[in-house]
């Protein structure tokens, strides 16, 4: 039987995750509200007969909504990165004892 070592976890790459968690989150959160946001803006013009203005989808709805959920997104995955970083370190801790 062969023994399997697991390195400990390095603690520089807990801010490298949650920086690449959160711009990913923060960028798809982005993308989706503005395809919605630009969908309702066509609505509305053709309900009322003027030219869509673009410029209320990016400015008013999609980048507001885009901020405050990578607010979010960073204190949640900064929350859970730090709990796996605690958790894979005891466990490796354990594993060199055994």
């Amino acid at each position: 039987m062969t023994a399997v070592h697991s390195r400990s976890p390095r603690w520089y790459s807990v801010p490298a995750r949650v920086f690449v968690l959160t711009f990913i989150g923060t960028l798809l959160t982005f993308s989706i509200t503005l395809f919605f946001a630009i969908f309702g803006t066509v609505i509305l013009a053709a309900l009322h007969g003027v030219h869509p203005d673009m410029r209320v989808a990016y400015r008013h709805v999609a980048l507001p909504v885009a901020l405050v959920a990578g607010g979010i997104i960073f204190v949640l995955v900064v929350i859970n990165e730090i709990r796996h970083y605690r958790q894979s370190k005891t466990l490796t801790a354990i594993e060199r004892m055994g």
